[in-house]
């Protein structure tokens, strides 16, 4: 469960996930409140990620917390938009998106399950050609 769980009353650690990077150096705390979730097709999600799509929730920026390594990111961007990756393994964490104020967690880096999936395929109309979406999600060309 969340890591520092013993500093938390009982309902404020259910109510948090725990997720990191692929070698551990990077751990962050997100609340299990996600408004969204989606499976974002677009070529820079892509490129991103090295997959046919990034599987992702969002939540307002200051639902999630870094609990361990913050000095180990590494930024692609600006303070209103950027992608937050660990600076040892490259792992993708999260996307700081709409102006600052979301972070869409990607949801491969979870180690807790959260209550949300993904609900819609977007930008679909960019996808790899290669990849079949095999699901009954709806499908959007672009941001619904």
């Amino acid at each position: 469960m969340f890591g520092g769980w013993r500093d938390r009353t009982f309902e404020e650690a259910t109510l948090m996930l725990e997720g990191g990077c692929l070698c551990g150096a990077v751990r962050y705390a997100v609340r299990d409140e996600f408004r969204y979730a989606l499976n974002c097709h677009c070529g820079q999600c892509r490129r991103a990620t090295g997959a046919a799509f990034k599987p992702f929730a969002g939540i307002e920026r200051q639902k999630l917390k870094l609990t361990q390594g913050r000095d180990g990111l590494l930024i692609y961007g600006d303070e209103r938009a950027h992608d937050a990756r660990c600076g040892q393994c490259g792992s993708l964490l999260y996307s700081l998106v709409r102006g600052g104020e979301f972070v869409h967690v990607a949801l491969g880096t979870l180690i807790d399950v959260p209550a949300i999936r993904p609900s819609a395929h977007i930008f679909v109309g960019s996808k790899a050609e290669w990849h079949d979406i095999a699901d009954n999600l709806p499908q959007h060309d672009e941001f619904p």
